[in-house]
C-alpha cells in the first residue's frame, strides 16, 4: 500500500514529539540518550553534573520521530551556573510532551528524587509522566522489584501519575527498545521535525567542545570537574591540503577557576593535558570522520561559575 500523506505534510499515523529526561545528577540520562539515538550525542562521565545544557537526541523511525532532550541534573544551586542550569531544566519541562524521570536502581529513592517529583507535581500543566528505573543491570531482581515499588509509591505521596514505570539498562541495552516504544506511544500524530539521518541539532563546535571536556574530566577529582569549561578558539580545515587528505585544526582552551588548578590540569611534564588531547582527538575524529590536529591550552577565568560576564562568554 502506498504511504499516505496528511494535509500538513506528515504521514498518517506518524507520531512525533519531544521527551525530556530528568533526574538527579548521575542518574544515567546522557547514557540512555546515547543508547536510544544509537550514536554519541551527549558526553558521559562518572562525575556528577556532567551535562550543562539541553542536548537533543533525534530518534527517527518509520512510524515516528522522537526527540529526546537530556537536561542537566537538578540540584541545590551553589553557584550562579547551577541556578542557570536549574532554570534551563524548569523551562524545558514546559516545552515537552513527555517528562521521563530517571531513578537509578543502584540507589534508593531519596530526598533528591522526592524534591524532583514534588517540583514536577507543582507544574500547572505537566506533560505525560514516565518513570524509568535506570541502571537495572547493577542490581539483583529482588532489589529491582523493591526499587519499582519505591517509585510507584511516589504517585500517592506527591499526587503524580506515571503512565508507565519501566526498568532498563542503557549499558547492557536491556529494554532500551521498550523505553523507545513506550515514549513513542505517548506522542500525538505530527510531522517529522528533522531530516532522516540527523541524530542531533548540536552545532559541531559544541559537540567538539563537549568531547574535549569529557576527556578533561577523567583523572581529576575533588571540585576540579565542576570548574572545567571548554572554549573553542578557532576551528577549520587546514588550507593547502589535498581533498583526499583533509586535516581539521582545532585550537581550544581548557578553562579553570583558580590559578592553583592550572598546573593540575596541565599535569607533571604536561602529561595530563597530553592525555586529554589524545583522548579527545580520537573521539572527535570518530565523530566527524576527519583527522584532527588539536591544540590545547589552559587558562584561568577567576570564579567563572559565579561571574555573569564569564558565564555569558562561555555560553551559559
Amino acid at each position: 500500500m502506498a504511504e499516505m500523506v496528511s494535509d500538513s505534510g506528515g504521514r498518517t499515523g506518524f507520531r512525533s514529539g519531544f521527551v525530556c529526561f530528568v533526574g538527579r545528577p548521575n542518574a544515567g540520562k546522557s547514557t540512555l540518550t546515547n543508547a536510544l539515538v544509537g550514536s554519541k550525542v551527549a558526553i558521559t562521565s562518572s562525575k556528577p553534573q556532567t551535562t550543562r545544557h539541553a542536548v537533543r537526541g533525534i530518534i527517527s523511525r518509520p512510524d515516528a520521530q522522537l526527540v529526546v532532550i537530556d537536561t542537566p541534573g537538578l540540584s541545590k544551586p551553589r553557584s550562579l551556573l547551577q541556578e542557570r542550569l536549574n532554570d534551563l531544566v524548569y523551562t524545558t519541562w514546559g516545552e515537552v510532551d513527555v517528562i521521563a524521570v530517571l531513578f537509578p536502581a543502584n540507589q534508593h529513592v531519596g530526598p533528591g528524587d522526592e524534591h524532583l517529583v514534588r517540583e514536577i507535581a507543582s507544574l500547572s500543566r505537566p506533560g505525560k509522566l514516565v518513570a524509568i528505573a535506570s541502571k537495572s543491570d547493577l542490581v539483583s531482581p529482588q532489589r529491582l522489584a523493591k526499587h519499582l515499588l519505591e517509585i510507584d509509591a511516589l504517585q500517592e505521596q506527591f499526587g503524580v501519575r506515571w503512565e508507565h514505570i519501566v526498568p532498563c539498562s542503557a549499558v547492557s541495552g536491556e529494554q532500551v527498545d521498550l523505553v523507545a516504544d513506550i515514549l513513542v506511544s505517548l506522542l500525538d500524530e505530527g510531522p517529522a521535525y528533522y531530516p532522516d539521518g540527523e541524530v542531533t541539532d548540536e552545532p559541531t563546535e559544541t559537540l567538539v567542545a563537549e568531547l574535549i571536556r569529557e576527556a578533561a574530566l577523567e583523572g581529576v577529582r575533588d571540585e576540579l570537574p565542576h570548574s572545567i569549561a571548554v572554549e573553542i578558539d578557532e576551528m577549520g580545515l587546514r588550507e593547502g591540503r589535498p581533498d583526499d587528505r583533509p586535516l581539521l585544526d582545532i585550537f581550544a582552551s581548557l578553562v579553570v577557576e583558580r590559578d592553583s588548578q592550572k598546573p593540575i590540569m596541565i599535569g607533571r611534564g604536561g602529561e595530563h593535558i597530553k592525555q586529554v588531547g589524545s583522548d579527545a582527538r580520537r573521539q572527535i575524529t570518530a565523530l566527524l570522520g576527519t583527522p584532527v590536529h588539536l591544540d590545547l591550552k589552559v587558562k584561568v577565568l577567576k570564579d567563572w561559575q559565579r561571574d555573569p560576564k564569564h558565564l555569558n562568554r562561555l555560553g551559559f
